[in-house]
């Protein structure tokens, strides 16, 4: 197998329904610009809150995708 680098960015997924939905939404915005995904992790999950509710649910994620060099 031949060596292989991987760039790893972080990025912040935000949801009104559910911390799964923000990471998914941070996973799937990057594979739009990003290509060859390898993996992602969450990181930390928090929540936006407004007058003691909930508003909205916050997952960063750390995305590593092969780093190539021209």
């Amino acid at each position: 197998m031949a060596e292989s680098v991987y760039k790893i960015v972080e990025l912040v997924g935000t949801s009104t329904e559910s911390w799964e939905k923000a990471a998914t939404a941070a996973v799937e915005r990057a594979g739009k610009s990003l290509r060859d995904l390898r993996i992602a992790e969450v990181v930390t999950l928090d929540l936006v809150c407004e007058g003691g509710k909930v508003k909205a649910y916050r997952a960063k994620v750390k995305v590593s995708f092969k780093f190539e060099s021209k």
